[in-house]
């Protein structure tokens, strides 16, 4: 064969293999066309975001969702961002069409030099492709698709929107997704806020955010964050001054991994829950709902700190346990709640100096030392302690918290505690604290403790006694109770005082929390009709015992139930239903939810519109209820809550047996505030923790914020209710024109006026009462229920 024959077949043979292999590649490019997705997606693109809760003022409570983003539009987004993106990723962008093809050549010379795939040549379009539109294999087909949708991409969508795509959707390390949430996670500020060099640091994140993650790696962050900087002022897009003074800044990046601002832990479990039961669990977490709740981030902070320092005041009373955390490594040893991990590092008899977990260091004196016992571990035999050196040695772990501005010696309280603040006119919950520390232990004791109300349910009682004809001046025996035939044993209820008074008031017996006399009414008035009123009031029928002891609270509630029960007589007489919802908002802003509460209206001119709560007492039973209750801090259980200098304040206290729980429900027109204090191992708090001792305190600190310049409410009689002078001895119709020393005002259902008059008055040797809305000495023995 000649040489031209063999040039002749040898281009025929080139020419067919290369007429192959174009078929080829477009068969194969075809196939790959139809395997594409469809890039128009990209201009609906909806992101993966996490559920936010809110305060009613617009505080962050939590987040719930693995990836925290918060999309923001390029035209938000600011100019050196984008130049110190496009100068590390990619500084072609503005000029290229999807593809950098020397970037890509310089990796094709990679892998043939070292047989091993390495990424790069990667524009931002292609990644756009890639995050969006395919998977993260490592495959030559993959890259083949990667480049093909960028042609697209770049053909269908402008520059800025393929950078809003990518901005949005790229990973930056500690759960954040965007830029967006870089910034909030990183620097805890908006990306306008944002220094030069903290813009850097974030730019630099895309190629490795792990190993790049200022928090965890700022050595190697800084170096990357300079290079970003060295790149932006090779482009021309900063200045030699503006590179000298962003390259030598410091790293400012901290842990702001959850950008709580308020701590509210309970209700934003509460808004988890219901928000995975109403749109299930993955469109719960990654949908992006912004949930809007009733909460009050004034109150609800009270809440939190007024628990916390009455559990400590509460376990201040008893001994020191002797520092059970003192060998464990301070790194290990989590604050909590109100107190803080310190570790001696001096001390003597007086003081001691101690490091915190953030290497603060501070000094405590003995003489603030609020124990002057202690107690070591698992033994209940207390010794005296009389310095830091009796309990402490140089090293140990132990506990402190901040008094005031002093620190001292603390631990973390062995009692747990639960608040509850409402609207008693839409049963908005204000505040909700479940216990010491959500952190530490979860159990929400507002909504999930099922407790005995001892005395706080004693109101029922007197409800369903004034709706029978009773009055609060009706005489009742206190006397004693043996037994009854709906026991199974021998039952002898007490007073918490010991003590019989003979016959006595309405009035006075709730005042000062008489058991004798809620269970002579209760036997009077029949389990079942008393049972009917605490039904109204919401409670179900489980809940209630149907044994005498139900006039002394042995049925069980939550702090919230009983809220929901004080509610009614703070509202005029109706039945609210708590919630914590207020709205709820799509990741677009739009309102897919918003609460409609029925209303407590009791001066409404329509009292059967659809908004109504239902009314469950009358306007001159609620009255009387009010005047009795208002009574227990005027002068009975509940007068330490007299410290907040308000005439319109009115409430329950409520103990159970041993004192195994301590309560005080209290509330005014505006405001219903429940208080319980408790072991979750319902062991007694101890002689003498009272609701009045161990709860009430609470409640007023609670209150001292809450009614801050909040104005008095002047408890009016309604129509149907007459004041009437009585006798003190009898409490038939006194004789005489004005209140005495033999007489004193008391209010009357009208169909319930005494129509018998006393004899004249003679001298007393026990005056009992005053006016029924007046002022006498107060006494305070409570009930052990």
């Amino acid at each position: 064969m000649t040489l031209k024959q063999i040039l002749k077949w040898g281009l025929i043979s080139l020419l067919s293999l290369s007429a192959i292999g174009l078929v080829t590649c477009y068969i194969a490019y075809q196939q790959l066309r139809n395997e594409l997705p469809d890039t128009q997606i990209l201009r609906s693109v909806t992101y993966n975001q996490p559920l936010s809760v809110y305060s009613s003022d617009g505080l962050l409570i939590e987040q719930f969702g693995e990836k925290i983003r918060s999309p923001i539009s390029i035209n938000n987004t600011p100019k050196q961002l984008i130049n110190a993106f496009t100068a590390s990723e990619d500084a072609n962008f503005f000029t290229h069409s999807g593809v950098d093809y020397k970037g890509l050549a310089r990796a094709v010379i990679q892998l043939i030099l070292t047989g091993k795939k390495k990424q790069g040549g990667s524009t931002i379009t292609m990644q756009v492709a890639r995050n969006f539109l395919l998977s993260n294999e490592k495959t030559y087909t993959r890259k083949i698709k990667e480049i093909i949708l960028s042609f697209k991409i770049e053909s269908e969508l402008t520059k800025h929107e393929i950078l809003e795509l990518y901005f949005n959707k790229i990973y930056l390390g500690q759960r954040s997704y965007g830029i967006a949430a870089a910034a909030d996670i990183y620097y805890h500020r908006p990306l306008a806020e944002l220094t030069l060099a903290e813009l850097a640091m974030i730019a630099g994140l895309p190629k490795a955010p792990s190993l790049y993650n200022p928090i965890s790696n700022p050595r190697r962050a800084l170096i990357r964050r300079n290079y970003v900087l060295g790149r932006m002022l090779e482009l021309g897009y900063i200045n030699n001054a503006e590179y000298t003074l962003a390259s030598s800044a410091e790293v400012t990046a901290h842990r702001y991994t959850n950008q709580r601002e308020l701590y509210a832990p309970y209700i934003a479990e509460m808004v988890r829950n219901d928000i995975i039961n109403l749109y299930g669990e993955e469109s719960a977490y990654t949908s992006g709902l912004k949930v809007y709740t009733t909460i009050n981030s004034t109150l609800q902070g009270a809440a939190t700190n007024s628990l916390r320092t009455n559990l400590h005041h509460y376990d201040e009373r008893y001994s020191y346990r002797n520092n059970r955390e003192k060998n464990i490594a301070l790194t290990n040893t989590p604050n909590i709640g109100h107190t803080f991990a310190a570790q001696v590092t001096f001390i003597d008899k007086e003081k001691l100096t101690a490091k915190l977990k953030d290497n603060t260091t501070i000094t405590l004196f003995w003489k603030d030392s609020p124990y002057s016992t202690s107690t070591a571990q698992n033994k209940s035999r207390k010794q005296e302690i009389h310095s830091f050196l009796d309990i402490l040695k140089q090293g140990d772990t132990f506990r402190v918290r901040k008094n005031n501005d002093t620190w001292v010696l603390a631990q973390k309280p062995e009692a747990q505690s639960a608040f509850v603040a409402l609207s008693p006119n839409n049963g908005a919950i204000l505040a909700l604290s479940g216990g010491y520390s959500f952190f530490n232990n979860k159990y929400n004791r507002a909504i999930q403790a099922k407790r005995q109300p001892g005395s706080g349910f004693k109101p029922i009682i007197y409800t369903t006694a004034l709706e029978n004809n009773y009055t609060v001046a009706s005489l009742i025996n206190d006397a004693p109770i043996v037994g009854d035939n709906t026991q199974t044993t021998e039952w002898r209820p007490e007073n918490y005082s010991h003590k019989f008074y003979g016959p006595t008031s309405i009035r006075t017996a709730l005042r000062l929390s008489r058991n004798l006399i809620s269970i002579r009414l209760l036997r009077s008035l029949g389990i079942p009709s008393v049972t009917d009123t605490a039904l109204r009031f919401g409670f179900i029928a489980e809940q209630l015992s149907q044994k005498l002891s139900l006039a002394l609270g042995s049925g069980y509630a939550s702090p919230l139930e009983m809220a929901r029960m004080y509610s009614v007589f703070a509202n005029g007489g109706f039945l609210i239903q708590p919630y914590f919802i207020d709205r709820i908002e799509s990741a677009k802003g739009d309102v897919i939810f918003q609460a409609s509460p029925l209303l407590a209206c009791a001066d409404c001119a329509n009292q059967n519109t659809v908004s109504q709560a239902p009314r469950i007492i009358s306007k001159p039973v609620n009255f009387l209820m009010n005047s009795l209750l208002r009574d227990v801090v005027r002068r009975g259980t509940g007068v330490k809550a007299k410290a907040l200098n308000r005439t319109d304040l009115a409430g329950k206290t409520g103990t159970t047996n041993k004192q195994k729980d301590a309560w005080f429900n209290g509330y005014t027109k505006d405001i219903v505030g429940i208080a319980w204090v408790g072991r979750d191992d319902s062991k007694s708090l101890g002689p003498w923790e009272t609701g009045g001792k161990a709860a009430l305190p609470l409640w007023i600190d609670f209150m001292r914020v809450a009614l801050q310049n909040k104005p008095e409410h002047e408890l009016l009689p309604p129509t149907g209710i007459t004041k009437i002078l009585l006798d003190k001895k009898t409490s038939l119709l006194s004789q005489e024109e004005k209140a005495s020393e033999f007489s004193y005002w008391e209010f009357f259902r009208d169909e319930n006026i005494p129509t018998e008059y006393a004899p004249m008055p003679t001298p007393l040797l026990d005056i009992d009462e005053k006016d029924g809305s007046g002022e006498n000495t107060p006494q305070t023995t409570e009930a052990l229920f």
